[in-house]
């Protein structure tokens, strides 16, 4: 009797378990799941789709229907393509980025397409990212709609998504399936992007850091960003701050933010007093730098400077070496340059002094 009690409260726990408990297996599916994703500056791309295999079947206007269509279920009364299989096709964008020139917010996104018979397609940015498929599309939820032209391509059996092509602002999204590829450009703002994510990090621990404050004023020098803020953030690295200190780095920022500026009077003052700090290389390529600026005159003053301040010591005489030949004094670099042959750390440097030797005896310049 006992038995068969048991055996029946079994069974009745077993009928009240709901459906959705045994829908939960995990089982292999025909379309299998897959994602990609890009990383364009600090803004990440990520697509997250299923792969159907086209198993010998006509794709374009078969199994993807040219046009909307009524799919006989959900509530859509037309519906795009769900560009996969499955669940929405997911694409989520972590920063601001324009698709084909238009806007669109970052955030995750159903992304769906109308194909054409013209070797066009409409792709749709939905706002709505959790449905099954196109089933219960809702054009009102589209955050941006955006036409391109497609490509004929050599056979790809599973669908795939690929960035085909990538650059330090840019990348290129395909979908590509069959025949056919449906390529579109993603631009991110990167300059913008990164100088607003410079300031976020500088209300937190970030901003307690010189180095910190020294790479932001940098990275908007040489990307095209606010130079009197970044003026002022350098500032603040140099002085005025329990963290602030001179060096020879981030006087050199400052001079150069001044030289863009306009500001040339107070860019070599910077760079002046910068010299104070720097090491026997740091002043041997500031000299090599003014030189390519065409600075020659100020170039041989750095290298006799960092001469007077570390006689004798490589690479003072092969810097004066360069700033002679620069103006035209190839006797006098020459002169030099035998004495750099002389102390010379190693056979590559010494190699390198020699062939310019070889060069100033052929009256030509050696920068």
């Amino acid at each position: 009797m006992k038995t068969n009690n048991l055996t029946t409260l079994f069974m009745c726990l077993l009928l009240t378990l709901s459906f959705d408990t045994f829908a939960q297996l995990d089982a292999p599916r025909g379309s299998q799941m897959a994602s990609v994703s890009q990383r364009v500056g600090i803004t990440n791309i990520y697509v997250k789709y299923s792969r159907p295999s086209v198993n010998d079947r006509e794709v374009w206007g078969k199994l993807v229907p040219y046009g909307m269509n009524n799919l006989g279920f959900g509530t859509a009364k037309e519906s795009p393509w769900r560009a996969g299989a499955n669940e929405n096709t997911i694409i989520k964008f972590t920063d601001d980025v324009k698709i084909e020139g238009e806007s669109l917010k970052a955030g995750k996104y159903g992304f769906h397409v109308i194909v054409n018979e013209d070797d066009t397609a409409t792709l749709i940015f939905s706002k709505d990212h959790s449905a099954w498929g196109s089933y219960f599309y809702e054009p009102s939820q589209d955050a941006l709609r955006v036409k391109v032209t497609t490509n004929t391509i050599s056979h790809t059996e599973l669908l795939t998504y690929s960035f085909i092509s990538v650059d330090a602002t840019s990348a290129v999204l395909a979908l590509q399936w069959e025949k056919k590829q449906i390529p579109f450009k993603i631009e991110v703002d990167v300059t913008d992007i990164v100088l607003a994510s410079f300031k976020e990090e500088f209300k937190g621990q970030g901003g307690f850091q010189r180095q910190n404050w020294e790479q932001a004023a940098g990275y908007a020098l040489n990307n095209g960003g606010d130079l009197n803020e970044a003026l002022g953030w350098i500032d603040g690295a140099i002085a005025g701050q329990f963290f602030s200190q001179k060096t020879f780095n981030n006087l050199q920022i400052k001079s150069q933010i001044l030289s863009k500026l306009g500001k040339e009077a107070e860019a070599f003052a910077a760079m002046d007093e910068a010299l104070e700090f720097a090491t026997i290389i740091q002043m041997h390529q500031y000299g090599r730098t003014l030189i390519g600026q065409g600075k020659k005159e100020k170039a041989l003053e750095v290298f006799k400077l960092n001469a007077q301040k570390n006689k004798g010591t490589w690479p003072v005489h092969y810097g004066l070496a360069r700033g002679y030949s620069a103006l035209g004094n190839h006797s006098k670099a020459l002169t030099h340059l035998k004495k750099a042959l002389t102390n010379a750390p190693n056979d590559a440097s010494k190699g390198r002094v020699q062939a310019n030797i070889d060069k100033l005896e052929k009256g030509e310049d050696i920068n």
